[in-house]
């Protein structure tokens, strides 16, 4: 890995709200994240997450603070050159996708690449080699309400990388999708990492996208830290075996005097219903077969 610094943030800070009134919903973050370097920032809802990644990626003015991307100060320049700059350097991927329900998936995909000086050629030749390294070739010309939400998310990630940037910043890419389907979102976002030197840098609730991550920031009260194992624990869910975070999980039963946690509705259901063979599995270092 590089150890060229992608993105730096210096004393970054958002308040909202002047006075007795006024609320820190990020409050004087410092970040370097390297060239190449895939990192989730990770905390409970509500902690500015999307907050510090829109400001990170020159969405939304800060209170005070710099950010610098790939070297250029995003936070002293003026409204008319941010555009210029985001669609050349950064690449943005979003939970909800975003796409344009009148554009078919080429046209979609293409959109950024009309936002910059350059060949159209070029980028309609690179449209079609992304298409079809993520196994969209045979789609490129469906409207998004033909796509199922993992080719939504493709499209989505072929577009951030249509202008071929540096960073990419993604905010909760797995936050609407099944679990088979965000795992093959999380391996295309570890390979863009790995295979391409790019920046990731992701804010996630989902524990899976930990096991490919080279590190993990917490963020709580606006104030981002490494993160402790000691701080918050992570333990699994005694029916599919997934890690879950004690201090984010939703789904949580308690059992003869002991808590257990579990990634969705569904495992606690099947736990509720008989609890004894889950957790003889879970004792014993495995999950109970789905």
């Amino acid at each position: 890995m590089s150890e060229h610094i992608a993105l730096k943030a210096i004393g970054l800070t958002k308040t909202y709200g002047s006075g007795h009134t006024a609320v820190k919903a990020v409050d004087n973050v410092f970040l370097d994240v390297r060239q190449g370097e895939l990192a989730l920032i990770m905390g409970p809802s509500g902690s500015g997450k999307t907050t510090l990644l829109s400001m990170l990626g020159g969405l939304l003015r800060p209170t005070s603070g710099q950010v610098f991307v790939n070297g250029t100060e995003v936070t002293a320049l003026n409204e008319s050159r941010l555009p210029d700059l985001r669609a050349r350097e950064i690449g943005f991927i979003f939970q909800a996708f975003n796409l344009l329900s009148s554009l078919n998936v080429n046209e979609n995909v293409l959109f950024p690449a009309g936002l910059v000086r350059g060949d159209m050629r070029n980028a309609r030749l690179r449209c079609g080699l992304l298409l079809e390294r993520l196994g969209l070739g045979s789609r490129r010309h469906y409207l998004p309400k033909n796509l199922s939400g993992g080719e939504k998310q493709r499209v989505a990630i072929a577009r951030a990388l249509i202008n071929d940037p540096r960073l990419v910043l993604a905010d909760e890419p797995t936050g609407n999708l099944d679990s088979k389907t965000g795992h093959e979102v999380m391996m295309i976002l570890h390979d863009i990492a790995r295979d391409e030197g790019r920046t990731v840098l992701i804010v996630t609730h989902d524990p899976r996208l930990e096991d490919v991550a080279d590190r993990i920031l917490w963020l709580e009260d606006g104030r981002l830290l490494d993160r402790k194992e000691e701080a918050h624990l992570w333990v699994t869910d005694p029916v599919c075996g997934m890690k879950v975070d004690e201090w984010t999980a939703t789904y949580f039963a308690t059992h003869q005097g002991k808590r257990y946690f579990f990634c969705s509705q569904r495992c606690l259901e099947r736990f509720q219903k008989d609890p004894e063979p889950y957790i003889k599995k879970l004792e014993n270092g495995l999950a109970a077969p789905r």
